[in-house]
């Protein structure tokens, strides 16, 4: 098949769309992707990219065109919502300009905004081929969780600009069987809302204890890594640091960075908490499985939001892949899976005081009970998130809709 995949983010902006597309190339589909110049999370355009260079590149077998677009600076609305229209706006253009539109089917990523719908729908238009429209995040729920937009008039324009993406697709697929109700009240049928969640890539296995990239401390190890956001709710996080400074063997050790970064490292000080608390910045995603073997419990958190409650983080993919245990402040779908897996402990979202006590319950179990959580959690990814589980099912639904399209 002739798969054209639009994303706003690719490689080298570290997204689970960069490996999927892999596996397309790898299993001899021919590979497009419409993406934009690469700036998450930082928001300045990476070194080697840019208006004028390597716009057009081979990566992996895959043809990738990248198309002008704002910088999304540093994560303030004005600049995120000119970052996400300069995308949607250039490449609707810059496809019908560059691309020849033969292509047999279209996948659209949308872990935000549903905008990157847009140019997907001027492809479709052109070719007809049918777009699969991946949904990582819900619109306009998400938008009005986060508190960036507040206007009612606002959310009602993109609640019918969602309804309008969703109208043009084959298939909505959805990341949490959740969001399947949501989807269904924008007016898609139950039978084009497929659940197709997130998995972890093949370097996410469990591993020998090799040495870290960096040093790390020593003493009992929560482990974060990921967007340092609003949704994370670092705060809670840090308060629960906090609570937890008079046991100085706990050590808190984050991996990322994102648009609360520098309030973080601010807090840390200004709390007093820089001894347990260890800000390492980003690393390349191959180095994670070496950094999680070293972790005694992995951390992963969300807001308290009706719409993130459906959310299943993708880490937490990541982490069960792994065999690590897990410690989780939040609600709903995720807290869900850490505790049927096993995988690890789970309070309220927004719940520092929980968050503290299931840390330094971890902290005083027996370490072979913390490594069977790890391994309940990998036999649980095995048998729900399975790479190749999931792309031979989506291989299949695609060239199940190009052969009836075809008819």
């Amino acid at each position: 098949m002739k798969v054209l995949i639009v994303t706003q983010y690719f490689h080298p902006e570290n997204f689970r769309v960069n490996d999927l597309a892999e596996w397309l190339a790898e299993r001899g589909h021919e590979v497009t992707v419409l993406t934009g110049i690469p700036n998450y999370p930082s928001g300045r355009y990476f070194s080697g990219y840019g208006l004028f260079q390597r716009r057009i590149e081979t990566w992996n077998r895959i043809s990738v065109v990248r198309v002008p677009q704002i910088p999304r600076g540093g994560g303030g609305v004005l600049r995120l919502a000119l970052n996400y229209l300069s995308f949607a706006f250039m490449a609707s253009l810059y496809g019908l300009y560059r691309l020849s539109g033969k292509h047999d089917v279209i996948f659209v990523h949308e872990p935000s905004p549903v905008t990157v719908g847009i140019p997907a729908i001027a492809m479709h238009k052109r070719s007809g081929a049918p777009i699969f429209f991946w949904v990582l995040d819900l619109w306009p729920e998400s938008v009005a969780a986060a508190g960036d937009v507040r206007a009612p008039w606002v959310l009602g324009l993109l609640a019918r600009l969602t309804r309008w993406i969703y109208g043009h697709c084959e298939k909505v697929l959805v990341a949490s069987r959740a969001f399947i109700p949501r989807v269904g009240a924008m007016g898609v049928a139950e039978d084009r809302i497929v659940y197709f969640p997130n998995w972890a890539e093949d370097i996410f296995q469990p591993s020998a204890v090799i040495e870290p990239p960096v040093p790390l401390s020593r003493g009992f190890r929560v482990m974060f890594a990921g967007n340092i956001g609003v949704a994370q709710d670092f705060p809670a996080i840090l308060e629960a640091a906090e609570r937890l400074k008079d046991y100085p063997d706990i050590h808190w050790i984050v991996l990322g960075d994102g648009r609360m970064g520098e309030w973080v490292r601010q807090e840390v000080v200004r709390r007093g908490i820089g001894n347990t608390v260890h800000l390492l910045g980003s690393y390349p995603p191959e180095q994670m499985p070496r950094f999680f073997a070293h972790a005694d419990v992995m951390l992963v958190s969300l807001k308290r939001s009706p719409i993130f409650a459906l959310t299943i983080p993708g880490k937490i993919q990541s982490y069960l892949a792994c065999g690590r245990p897990v410690v989780a402040m939040l609600d709903g779908e995720g807290a869900r899976v850490v505790r049927e897996s096993g995988a690890g402990l789970a309070c309220p979202a927004e719940d520092a005081g929980g968050l503290a006590e299931a840390v330094l319950a971890l902290a005083n179990m027996p370490q072979d009970r913390r490594e069977e959580m790890g391994r309940k959690g990998r036999h649980y990814f095995e048998a729900n998130f399975s790479r190749d589980m999931l792309f031979r099912s989506l291989e299949t639904w695609m060239a199940e809709t190009v052969k009836e399209k075809e008819r």
